[in-house]
């Protein structure tokens, strides 16, 4: 396989982290360039800044952190059933639940030809706890979780837990392995943005990156230990209008509104897969700057107010599923539908707040959103509150400053989504029980001590069946107590040029075919 020499990569590499004038690859491609591109198999996807892809300096939503899997990997990895081995070939658990055995892959070579062993996998899980990754396990990271990490020899690493864990191996997807040799000097890890700092195990390796215009390039590692790349050369680049760019074949996949998938569906160069309900919307309160969203009949108004079938129409076109007050989707595999369902009722709605004696001349809330479709959702909900009497200001920002202002506390109510709803229920812990706020967790000012009571104990439950119950008995609690609106979750189509590339696959908790590593490679 021909690539670009490491001299060129670095080139690419520095030129890019110093924010310095660079081309867009795909209209700066020279003759040599194209030639050796006609003998690999290259695939344009839609892209957009998410920052360097390192652990540390990465943006925490999905395109980000998913790009960070390909250049470094994990202990274990995600295929449509489950959690499966990867860095580590296989693992057995102690009959405490307390120790786990961990056998690593070999002749695992980091991206400089150095070898991988058991002394990376002991300093990242030390490292990551004094030194906090963007995307990272609470758990994990919890000093008392980790009592001990023993390296045997090579490629055997023992782990002893402070107290067990249904769900250790899950936790071990939330940590990139990195190598010590360079990283065991590195006092600001946020700030390490040299060529270096990109060094993985992962199949991939980034051989250009522009900041400004959101393009990223990378490259099948020559010497990747796992299964054969399928593609040689992923690019990320600039896209204005999707639809258009897949039907100019500018990119070769992305989701597709649904009033837009009937060219699609007509042409046989295209396949069509339906998406997995797990990326979803929810409506969150800051009840520390508001108080009076403490009370729990207010919020439950709230809910019947809100016409969450008419989002779905109105905002998704048909392309989703209302959420469930329970919080866990439809979707997932611990759902449970006999919760309150909240159905559309603007009566009902009023006569809680009347029963409650709640007034509303005097109730204004401010709704921060996003940009675009997130603004036109809160226009809507603004005119399904005000329709009980409850004032609603929207306040609108670009992703990443809602996101940053939602970690900071500065909303009183806020619209956002993401994805990860299809995960270990364990997440519902995170956002309830989470003292310091963050974009995904926590709820300003709200405390439920029987609630937090039940979720801290449903994470030593070692019991599938046990804990599923537990789960259940939490989503009515949630139900009954509304500490935030699921809104709707995201359907639809992703819609893929099939004769550019046809490997695309689900994990069994994600929506976006393109996040998943598997989907590169011959697995």
């Amino acid at each position: 396989m021909k690539k670009i020499s490491k001299k060129m990569i670095t080139l690419l590499m520095v030129t890019a982290l110093l924010m310095t004038a660079c081309g867009n690859p795909a209209e700066s491609e020279n003759g040599q360039q194209s030639v050796m591109e006609e003998e690999q198999r290259l695939i344009r996807l839609e892209g957009g800044d998410y920052g360097l892809p390192q652990p540390y300096a990465t943006h925490s939503r999905g395109p980000g952190r998913y790009k960070v899997n390909l250049i470094f990997d994990k202990l274990v990895e995600k295929d449509e059933n489950g959690y499966i081995p990867w860095l580590a070939k296989k693992w057995e658990m102690s009959e405490d639940g307390l120790e786990y055995h961990l056998i690593l892959q070999e002749e695992v070579k980091w991206h400089d030809g150095k070898p991988f062993t058991a002394e990376d996998v002991a300093f990242t899980l030390e490292y990551a706890r004094k030194y906090t990754p963007v995307v990272s396990s609470a758990q994990l990271l919890d000093e008392n979780f980790i009592q001990e990490v023993n390296v045997m020899n090579d490629h055997e690493v023992v782990i002893r837990l402070g107290e067990p864990s249904p769900i250790f191996i899950e936790e071990l997807f939330g940590i990139s392995i990195l190598p010590k040799h360079i990283w065991q000097d590195i006092e600001e890890p946020e700030s390490f943005h040299e060529p270096e700092s990109l060094i993985g195990t992962g199949p991939y390796e980034l051989t250009h990156y522009e900041q400004e215009h959101g393009t990223y390039r990378f490259e099948a590692f020559d010497l990747f230990w796992g299964p054969e790349q399928k593609v040689d050369i992923i690019e990320f680049i600039p896209v204005s209008d999707s639809v258009l760019a897949l039907r100019n074949e500018d990119i070769h996949l992305s989701d597709i509104p649904m009033d837009s998938l009937e060219y699609f569906q007509e042409n046989e160069r295209y396949q069509l897969v339906e998406k997995p309900g797990v990326w979803g919307y929810r409506l969150r309160f800051n009840m520390e700057e508001k108080p009076e969203l403490k009370k729990k009949e207010l919020r439950q108004a709230m809910a019947y107010a809100i016409d969450r079938h008419a989002l779905v129409e109105r905002i998704a076109r048909g392309g989703g599923i209302p959420g469930s007050l329970g919080i866990l989707p439809p979707d997932h595999r611990w759902h449970d539908a006999g919760v309150t369902a909240y159905d559309f009722s603007p009566d009902k709605a009023m006569r809680l707040l009347a029963e409650n004696d709640i007034e509303t001349e005097n109730l204004s809330f401010e709704l921060l959103t996003g940009e675009d479709q997130e603004v036109r959702m809160g226009e809507l909900i603004r005119e399904q509150l005000e329709d009980i009497g409850i004032e609603i200001n929207l306040h609108s920002r670009d992703s990443q400053s809602r996101d940053q202002r939602i970690a900071d506390g500065q909303y009183e109510m806020a619209i956002v989504g993401h994805g990860g709803w299809a995960r270990d229920a364990d997440y519902l812990r995170a956002r309830f029980t989470t003292a310091d706020s963050d974009w995904v967790n926590s709820v300003p000012g709200y405390h439920h001590p029987l609630l937090m009571d039940m979720l801290e104990e449903q994470i030593l439950i070692l019991d599938e069946e046990e804990r599923k119950q537990k789960i259940k008995e939490i989503q009515y609690i949630l139900a009954e107590e509304v500490p935030e609106i699921p809104l709707f979750l995201r359907t639809g189509y992703t819609v893929y040029n099939k004769e550019a590339y046809d490997g695309w696959m689900h994990v069994f908790d994600h929506h976006n075919m393109t996040h998943n590593k598997l989907s590169y490679l011959d697995y």
